[in-house]
């Protein structure tokens, strides 16, 4: 037995070498678009959404009306289509929103946005299909105290819900929403 040892070893060394000429191991570099997540918690913080988008960066580009054309379908972010899922029922523009998971899907203009969810989740962000939107709304637009180079997300608590903000370049684009209580 002793004798053996040795020899499975180096037959395994072997075979170890021989996998790793055939088959090498690759890292993916970091994504220009790196991907985020950001979560709204009530006062109690108790979950109830979370949105997982990724973030593309101005780098000196014009954003919207050039890279992001006005009046057009956006996948609101970069990548993959950015996803909402909502841990609640809520109410966004008098119309009930059941819990579940969602795209978000915008079509920004210069002086109001549309607010698009769409019931397709997982693919790919240029893979909109308006078939499946669920709802519609109004986004408020103002334009941004700073230049915001990556595009970002945030929610602001509010009495019954939130505010979501979509946030890049020179614009802030915002929709309120309620959670249905139970």
């Amino acid at each position: 037995m002793k004798n053996l040892t040795p020899i499975l070893f180096i037959l395994l060394s072997a075979f170890y070498s021989s996998a790793q000429k055939d088959r090498s191991l690759t890292f993916k570099d970091l994504d220009k678009s790196p991907l985020d997540v950001i979560m709204y918690r009530d006062s109690n913080k108790v979950a109830v959404a979370r949105v997982i988008y990724s973030r593309p960066s101005k780098k000196e580009r014009e954003i919207f009306g050039s890279l992001v054309p006005y009046d057009q379908i956006w996948r609101t972010g970069a990548n993959e289509a950015t996803e909402i899922a909502f841990y609640k029922d809520v109410m966004i523009d008098n119309q009930l929103v059941k819990a579940g998971s969602y795209s978000i899907y915008t079509i920004p203009g210069e002086n109001q946005w549309s607010f698009i969810l769409n019931s397709a989740t997982t693919q790919s962000g240029t893979n909109y299909d308006p078939k499946r939107d669920i709802l519609k709304a109004t986004m408020d637009i103002i334009p941004s105290p700073q230049e915001i180079e990556s595009f970002s997300i945030s929610f602001v608590e509010q009495k019954q819900g939130a505010i979501i903000f979509l946030g890049w370049d020179e614009t802030i684009a915002s929709l309120e929403f309620t959670v249905v209580s139970s």
